[in-house]
């Protein structure tokens, strides 16, 4: 028996699929593959190294759902540590070791002409992600970043405002290289991006110091409502990153979703946009020629999503955002 709520779900899905076009057989989208890049390790204190999400995500009907729609799926990257590097002491140091693989697979897939779609336990391997378009060139210099961060949470504290202590909670800052340079580093993302280039959107719970940060710096925001109702506030962001950039990295925290399709997530927070309005913001967004990536981060899996509705709402969002890409070149 189907649950009503995964029903619907399940027919957003289904109409995603039918409504997306062949990809553009034209200019840089010729020939275009997706690249599944599973990124497993979570860096947290309290929690086991390896998380199962990017598998769950996986395990399910992706590929199948990928290649009906048109797309090449080259082969799937697991980031995997050597057994050298999984004695190294601290959780964080083998984030960093996790994130710097992380930032070469994508660079590689990248000049072989696939689009990475990150596969992520959690956003901390936003750093990782953006070290791989970093250096994604046809030179030794790096590539001119830019960042659209979909989360419920701003990901913007630091070691000295977090009221938690998790590292899960300041990865938008590192990247902003506001703090833990050593883990920026060893990710692979050098230099660190300038606040300029960052778009938050959908965050609505943010801590008192991090709100702080946040109104000090120079991120763009963008609201629940400009994601549901794809607000004009969406495309003239993209065009402000498009011109300060080479390339543009989209991330989704799942917690971003309304708590119902994410009710396995430990972090979710009322008032969210739903799977498929998220994915319509998302089409409009990979429209953009410069987005080169996209990543999903902390689906839950297991136990926790045991009638498949968290995984649906996943494959909601990545369908949305490779329909963007199809649609280059067309009507905006």
């Amino acid at each position: 028996m189907v649950r009503p709520g995964r029903r619907l779900v399940l027919m957003g899905l289904m109409g995603l699929a039918a409504s997306a076009p062949a990809p553009v057989a034209r200019g840089e989208d010729r020939g275009r593959a997706v690249s599944l890049v599973k990124m497993p390790y979570r860096g947290e204190r309290n929690l086991p190294d390896l998380s199962d999400s990017p598998d769950y995500l996986e395990s399910g009907s992706l590929a199948k759902l990928v290649e009906q729609q048109g797309w090449r799926l080259r082969p799937t990257s697991t980031v995997a540590l050597s057994p050298e590097e999984r004695k190294a002491y601290g959780e964080w140091n083998r984030l960093g070791l996790a994130n710097g693989q992380l930032a070469r697979i994508v660079a590689a897939e990248m000049r072989e002409g696939g689009f990475p779609v990150g596969l992520l336990a959690n956003c901390s391997a936003i750093m990782g992600m953006l070290g791989g378009l970093q250096r994604s060139g046809p030179t030794s210099r790096p590539l001119r970043v830019g960042l659209v961060f979909i989360d419920a949470h701003g990901d913007f504290n630091t070691p000295e405002t977090t009221l938690s202590g998790m590292l899960g909670g300041m990865p938008v800052a590192i990247s902003a290289g506001m703090c833990l340079t050593r883990l920026r580093l060893k990710s692979g993302l050098d230099p660190a991006l300038p606040e300029r280039h960052i778009v938050l959107a959908a965050a609505r719970d943010l801590d008192p110091l991090e709100q702080d940060l946040l109104d000090r710096s120079a991120v763009e925001r963008l609201s629940v409502a400009d994601i549901k109702a794809r607000s004009p506030s969406i495309a003239a962001q993209m065009k402000r990153l498009e011109g300060l950039t080479d390339v543009i990295y989209v991330h989704v925290d799942m917690d971003v979703l309304d708590p119902p399709e994410v009710m396995g997530h430990p972090l979710t927070v009322p008032g969210g946009p739903t799977s498929l309005e998220l994915a319509a913001a998302l089409t409009e967004m990979f429209r953009n020629p410069k987005v080169a990536a996209f990543g999903v981060a902390s689906t839950p899996s297991g136990d926790q999503d045991r009638d498949g509705r968290s995984r649906q709402a996943a494959y909601n969002l990545i369908l949305g955002a490779l329909k963007g890409v199809q649609q280059r070149g067309g009507s905006r």
